[in-house]
């Protein structure tokens, strides 16, 4: 254990002086590639599949390759309408290379997240300078919210990526008029519709036409929205999909994605997703550390939003999406993900103007101790949680070992050291900072938490799987057991005597007469009957 902890601690040096010697010696290239590297790659496939979301997109792509059925999607048996087609086929065929596993499910994701900071640089590059643009991709690389969608079994890093293309292409043809760039745009939306639906037009649409308003070319922009060959592009992309799906489920595709989904999710919280009109604002904070302090410096600079064609589309691309998203009645974090691109450009375009090392340090400083002191504040309130299977999951003492710990504070001290350290510009030690806290989430935050909430899923699956039994769910949503289990998992209508039920350790009291044959983390695996 000492030996790991040390020789996290080294490399934790290492990535310091790495950085330093990065900036220093001009090659910023490497170390974005560095930063993309830790932020989306680094232990990409070392933790379990987090529940429900990337359980239930990994399910689904498992169903799609069992029935070899490319055009609906099933979730345990059931057409699932949630999202459209086409993340479902890039994990099909990352499975199909790679196997099934949390790696390959992950994969199209992370690609994407790097797709997405390949094309921030690129086009910071051209707005700003080489220096300014690899800046924003190493910001954006780093980030606390890119590394969470980035390495989610989910659609989000995909429609990021293409609504970033989209928007970049939109300021292109602001600048310029010209048509390539216009029928791009429409190229990245149609990919995008493909991947989450109509939010990929309304976004590009909306906040362009706000942005080409200020600048008195609605003329221009209403030119683009008339395009044929960009109506060509959307039904020829876009459009074979939506129509084969409709051919197949009728009314209740229409009902289930588009009204459900879509519709009801702006007008109603789904599923106990509410919260107040300024829910974003905190979320702004936690998505962008750790750089947050950066994020309250330019935040400064509101004023600024007509200063020039690009400072107004930056500012209206994310003040259109926190807006939108902050009247929308379903709020979910990762929907501002949405809207923050901008930001990490503004951010890097500002990155020298944040002189203060409280401000600049204070952020990482928050991050890294919230990870060191995750265990002693879990053994402090897990036993204290009302709540059985809350309690059950979140008081094992099996998950944070010596080694992990040892590493975190190392960590901590190393941000610590970095905050402190005399005659030095402040942005290159809080670029350092920035990748000590990307290996620290992605290495030690994100598979502590997923052995806490889904190490017992994926152990009790696995039994089932290798004992070859048959098993329901009960009062439990995990589809990852599915993907684990190899098989699809019903839910129980009602208890049978002598089955075997996956269940909660809090719902076992109302099971009558059982016998447990697995128990852990608040997962149980029990036979009726007994």
């Amino acid at each position: 254990m000492k030996g790991i902890a040390q020789a996290q601690i080294e490399s934790v040096r290492g990535l310091w002086l790495s950085a330093r010697s990065a900036l220093a010696s001009g090659m910023p290239a490497l170390l974005v590639a560095v930063a993309v590297y830790l932020g989306l790659f680094f232990r990409l496939g070392d933790f379990p599949l987090f529940d429900v979301d990337e359980g239930a997109f990994s399910e689904a792509t498992r169903e799609m390759l069992e029935r070899g059925d490319l055009v609906t999607t099933w979730l345990n048996g059931a057409p699932r309408f949630d999202k459209p087609i086409l993340i479902y086929w890039l994990q099909a065929a990352s499975v199909g290379a790679f196997g099934l596993d949390e790696f390959a499910l992950r994969l199209p994701s992370a690609l994407a997240g790097a797709a997405w900071v390949v094309a921030l640089v690129a086009f910071t590059r051209r707005v700003a300078d080489n220096a300014t643009g690899h800046a924003a991709g190493f910001i954006a690389a780093t980030s606390l919210g890119v590394t969470l969608i980035g390495r989610g079994a989910t659609a989000d890093a995909l429609l990021n990526l293409f609504l970033a293309l989209a928007m970049f292409d939109l300021y292109r043809y602001l600048v310029s008029h010209r048509v390539r760039y216009r029928r791009r745009v429409w190229l990245w939306m149609a990919l995008g519709a493909l991947t989450k639906g109509p939010v990929a037009l309304l976004i590009p649409g909306a906040a362009s036409l706000i942005v080409f308003a200020l600048c008195g070319q609605v003329r221009a922009w209403a030119k683009a929205v008339r395009d044929p060959a960009g109506w060509l592009i959307m039904l020829v992309v876009a459009g074979p999909w939506y129509w084969l799906e409709y051919q197949r489920q009728g009314q209740a595709f229409i009902d289930g994605f588009i009204l459900h989904h879509n519709v009801e999710r702006f007008a109603q919280p789904l599923q106990g997703h509410d919260g107040w009109l300024f829910y974003y604002l905190p979320v702004a904070l936690l998505l962008l550390l750790p750089y947050t302090g950066l994020l309250l410096r330019v935040l400064r600079r509101l004023s600024e939003l007509r200063a020039t064609p690009l400072d107004a589309f930056l500012w209206c691309w994310f003040l259109f999406v926190l807006a939108f998203f902050s009247l929308a009645q379903t709020k979910l974090p990762h929907y501002l993900i949405y809207g923050i691109t901008p930001l990490f450009v503004l951010m890097a375009r500002h990155r020298h103007a944040i002189g203060s090392r409280l401000l600049a340090f204070a952020p990482p400083f928050f991050l890294l101790g919230f990870i060191a002191l995750l265990p002693m504040l879990l053994r402090e309130i897990g036993p204290q949680t009302g709540n059985l299977y809350l309690r059950d999951m979140l008081s094992r003492p099996d998950v944070f070992s010596q080694a992990w710990q040892r590493a975190a504070w190392a960590m901590l001290i190393a941000v610590a050291a970095l905050a402190l350290m005399p005659r030095t510009p402040v942005w290159p030690r809080l670029a350092a900072s920035g990748l000590i806290c990307s290996s620290a989430v992605g290495g030690l935050a994100l598979p502590a938490l997923a052995a806490l909430q889904q190490g017992p899923v994926k152990e009790a699956a696995l039994l089932v799987r290798s004992a070859g039994l048959s098993v329901r769910t009960w009062h439990f949503n995990v589809p990852s057991f599915s993907v684990y289990r190899g098989a699809v998992t019903e839910r129980a209508g009602e208890l049978r005597n002598g089955e075997l039920i996956l269940t909660r350790s809090d719902e076992l009291e109302g099971m009558g007469q059982h016998g447990v044959l697995y128990r852990k983390g608040g997962v149980v695996l029990a036979r009726i009957g007994g």
